[in-house]
């Protein structure tokens, strides 16, 4: 495996334990949105983290 394929599986594996902690801990569908949520910021090109500290409390999910 290459050095870049080893460093995307290290963040997969990171991803998939937090994602289970966090279904662990509020459920599947908190799980789900924190994990749409952050993608969203992604694709916005904001911070994750600057985003998130900014929307706690005030997070509206569109349906």
């Amino acid at each position: 495996m290459t050095t870049d394929a080893t460093t995307k599986e290290a963040f997969f594996e990171r991803l998939g334990a937090l994602s289970d902690d966090m279904i662990a801990a509020h459920g599947r569908d908190f799980a789900m949105g924190a994990l749409i949520l952050a993608a969203r910021f992604i694709a916005q090109g904001q911070p994750v983290a600057d985003a998130a500290t900014a929307s706690a409390g005030r997070i509206i999910v569109e349906q």
